[in-house]
């Protein structure tokens, strides 16, 4: 059977595409957000935690959409992710300067706040004061607050890891096969932000130590299963990663600077450095699948 199309270690083969067709014939009012449902439980397509995969799924029929394929039913609303987003309201907060030491403020409150109140106070900061924004992760992911005193002092957000990072597959040791089948074992650190009012010395490194302990019990909690691997990029145009290195992560190299949609080969973004954070000795073995 032909393959039309390799998406997130899956082959789309010809039957495939004949099943999809036939699912937006049978349903020719639904939406593409109906449709992704439907095809994710026809599929099986679930996450560790029997979540279905459809913003995953989504973004395979517009693959399939754009390449021809199909024809999907017209977009209720296009954003520049190709999802359906609102954008975050904005919320405002106390923002009196905090200049004490951090055994002052010690210990912090860390509150996961994905699908929670609280989640419009994160989306709505990162959006005010991170110089990316904010942005939607897509598949597994967690949002934190950190709280000193009540006070909301930082962001954080928790992603599934990015495909492909040659420096980062070359110190794990994997093959391509070990890759698609374990990267769920890894997350990606995709916001980091101390908010600017707060100047407390020391204060970044802490978080990141403190967050090792609770991302993974909470990645393991709510998604059944484990983590073994933390990573991130620092825009090194922008940023030295001192915080990082202060809570022992290590530095592996450079990105290629090309992204995941490049055709050309050439850099078309500035190079980042690639941190990692085992939380595991053996984490090598278990990410290639060899002790698990």
């Amino acid at each position: 059977m032909q393959t039309i199309l390799r998406y997130r270690g899956r082959d789309i083969t010809e039957e495939d595409v004949r099943f999809i067709r036939q699912l937006i014939f049978e349903h020719p009012g639904d939406s593409r957000w109906a449709l992704s449902k439907k095809l994710c439980t026809a599929w099986n397509w679930v996450q560790q935690n029997g979540q279905l995969k459809d913003m995953v799924c989504r973004g395979l029929m517009l693959a399939l959409h754009r390449q021809g394929h199909i024809i999907l039913p017209p977009a209720q609303k296009v954003t520049a992710t190709g999802y359906n987003r609102k954008e975050p309201v904005s919320v405002q907060v106390d923002q009196t300067p905090l200049t004490s030491s951090l055994k002052d403020i010690t210990p912090l409150e860390f509150r996961q706040v994905r699908k929670t109140p609280f989640e419009s106070l994160f989306s709505s900061l990162l959006k005010e004061h991170h110089y990316l924004g904010y942005t939607q992760p897509v598949g597994e992911h967690l949002k934190y607050l950190v709280f000193a005193n009540k006070q909301p002092i930082a962001c954080l957000s928790w992603s599934s890891a990015p495909r492909h990072i040659g420096v980062r597959d070359n110190f794990i040791g994997w093959t391509q096969k070990d890759r698609e089948k374990n990267l769920f074992l890894i997350a990606y650190n995709s916001r980091f932000l101390i908010l600017p009012w707060i100047q407390v010395s020391c204060l970044a490194s802490h978080i990141l130590a403190q967050m090792t302990k609770i991302v993974q019990r909470d990645w393991e909690s709510i998604y059944k299963h484990p983590i073994y691997y933390l990573e991130t990029f620092v825009d090194q145009e922008r940023f030295k990663g001192t915080c990082y290195f202060a809570a022992n992560w290590l530095y592996l190299g450079q990105t290629t600077g090309r992204g995941k949609n490049d055709h050309t080969g050439k850099a078309n973004r500035s190079l980042k450095a690639v941190l990692g954070y085992p939380l595991t000795r053996d984490f090598r073995k278990r990410l290639r699948g060899l002790n698990r």
